[in-house]
């Protein structure tokens, strides 16, 4: 036979869902997503800064999911190829040449991921 005996409460796991019922945590959604903006606005190599002023974000909610998207409205034609990608990654020229890419956008959002981290571990051990 298997005796399980419980003591105390329930109300920090109670706490906990009704938070997430309640969705409190997409108003850090909104703040983590706009400090993103400004970190990579920040961040982005400017020459025209049509790039850096093109960033944006979106909050994606789905039953049991959620996340946050940076995006950049600035493309390169043919295919609407983020101009974003071409700086991080590097590409080739129209005249054979290639242009070294810079890694700007994860020294940019490293500390915005770490504090995403630190806050949710919070919001679940309240």
């Amino acid at each position: 036979m298997i005796k399980v005996s419980v003591s105390g409460s329930f109300q920090n796991t109670t706490s906990f869902l009704q938070r997430m019922k309640n969705q409190t945590y997409l108003k850090s959604l909104e703040r983590f997503g706009a400090q993103g903006v400004s970190a990579l606005k920040a961040a982005t190599p400017v020459r025209g800064g049509d790039t850096a002023a093109d960033w944006y974000y979106e909050i994606i909610q789905r039953p049991g999911y959620f996340s946050i998207q940076w995006l950049n409205r600035n493309t390169e034609e043919p295919g609407h190829i983020p101009v974003a990608v071409l700086i991080q990654y590097g590409h080739g020229t129209k005249n054979r040449g290639y242009v070294q890419g810079i890694d700007y956008i994860n020294p940019a959002m490293r500390p915005i991921f770490e504090q995403i981290a630190s806050d949710m571990w919070k919001e679940v051990t309240k």
